[in-house]
């Protein structure tokens, strides 16, 4: 197992050696959707990279828990309901399981555990009451409140205290009978036809950041090894955690690596749907594109940094993808010996790449350095890339099925038979006619492929 694996670690602001708790078991716990709305490319960024994340740990030799929340009671839940005259109970569950199917689309495999905080209320209670008991929690007229005064730590993690415009608020939290500005409610009562939860403290629902301390003290205990999720969600979100889980506990580091993933801008500006820049992930889908085409573009740029999302840069996502299968898939034929020496001494770059803070785009840039050299033959290039490809997710190995309608075999036959017989400005009419309706006739050294255009 790697000793050299470094993280960025967020708290520290500098990169570190990684150490789990446990010398071979990973406890990892990302920031999952609040499910009133289709999720969009900036979700989509952060679950695809984390995804890289986690399969690149169980590539490596950790057995990792990868726990993901999913915000299923929310005031844009409620809303939501509202505006569509719907039950929120309907709304919530038919966007979890969008969400889902998005996540499928785009092969993001490694969760373990999807963790809804409906599920969590007797452990979400638990903490408010002791919380309560230990006195850093205060009623007013509409729920309990987290009293920042009584923590001399928070904002350690964000390095400050007050909310700046790019920070993400699932909640605001506003009520002039709080006793700091920036304090945050832990149990919110519940308004006429609201959700509501009996209780001794009160009937009422969840505060947002107390969902995902409640669901990791259940799963993990009150430590554990990697948090991860959006760089919007430092301040308050992940600094809320920190105060409830490390006021509860006495235990510090409540996480020992907190990772962030850089903002997704379209058009090179923030996402908004003012702005009409605000795509979905099946808008994407919907314009024709695979959504693998997805996962290419944003193993581009570095997890930690912004990236630019344009339909030109996803274009030559997609270019540089289909170029990339069609490459190994002229490789797969190779009946060429392999010599294991050469495999293993070129792996060990791809780790040495990754192992500096999960560097994924320098790690695909090696790839095609690899494809292009010579000093490895075209059966051990493949082995690489499939080696590569169960962190990458690609699917590099995957033959694609197409099926040809019979108007399009016949004429493709067509087409061979005019080229045989050197009549090629009649074959490339018909190649024309092959495209209108949808295919492509790529010729091969050895005959030829058809693919869906």
């Amino acid at each position: 197992m790697p000793e050299k694996l470094k993280f960025y670690n967020t708290l520290s602001r500098k990169k570190e050696v990684f150490k789990p708790i446990n010398e071979k078991k990973i406890n990892m716990f990302v920031c999952g959707p609040t499910v009133y709305d289709y999720i969009h490319l900036g979700n989509a960024k952060t679950y695809i990279q984390f995804d890289f994340i986690a399969r690149y740990l169980r590539s490596i030799g950790y057995k990792v828990f990868y726990l993901q929340n999913i915000t299923d009671i929310d005031d844009r839940i409620i809303n939501r309901a509202k505006e569509d005259n719907l039950d929120w109970k309907k709304v919530k569950d038919e966007y979890e399981r969008f969400f889902l199917g998005d996540m499928k689309s785009l092969n993001v495999t490694s969760v373990d555990k999807y963790a809804r905080a409906t599920d969590y209320i007797p452990e979400i209670i638990s903490q408010v009451k002791r919380l309560i008991k230990k006195g850093y929690a205060y009623k007013i007229s509409d729920g309990w409140y987290f009293d920042l005064s009584k923590d001399r730590d928070y904002g350690k993690l964000a390095k400050r205290t007050e909310l700046e415009l790019e920070d993400a608020v699932s909640r605001i939290d506003e009520n002039k009978e709080k006793r700091n500005k920036g304090d945050f409610c832990l149990w919110k009562f519940s308004k006429p036809e609201e959700p509501i939860w009996k209780s001794d403290i009160g009937n009422g629902r969840p505060g947002w950041h107390i969902e995902d301390t409640a669901i990791t003290e259940k799963e993990f205990g009150s430590q554990y090894d990697i948090h991860g999720g959006g760089i919007d969600l430092i301040f308050p979100h992940h600094e809320a955690e920190i105060a409830q889980m490390e006021s509860l506990s006495g235990k510090i580091p409540l996480v020992r690596y907190w990772l962030h993933t850089g903002f997704l801008e379209i058009n090179s500006e923030k996402m908004g749907k003012s702005k009409k820049n605000f795509y979905t992930i099946r808008d994407v889908i919907e314009r024709g594109y695979n959504p693998t085409y997805l996962r290419y573009f944003f193993l581009s740029a570095h997890y930690r940094k912004p990236l630019n999302f344009t339909f030109e840069n996803l274009d030559a996502a997609k270019n540089a993808y289909e170029k990339l299968k069609n490459i190994l898939s002229e490789f797969k034929k190779s009946r060429e010996k392999k010599n294991k020496k050469n495999i293993d001494a070129t792996y060990r770059q791809f780790l040495e790449i990754v192992n500096d803070d999960l560097n994924m785009p320098k790690a695909l840039s090696y790839l095609w350095d690899i494809l292009r050299e010579d000093r490895l033959n075209d059966a051990e290039k493949y082995e690489l890339a499939l080696k590569f490809d169960e962190v990458f997710g690609l699917n590099l190995g995957k033959e694609e099925k197409v099926e040809v309608p019979a108007e399009v075999k016949k004429l493709v036959d067509e087409r061979e038979r005019l080229r045989k017989g050197k009549d090629f400005k009649t074959a490339d009419k018909i190649r024309e006619k092959i495209n209108k309706l949808g295919f492509v006739v790529e010729d091969k050294e050895r005959g030829f492929i058809i693919k869906k255009k």
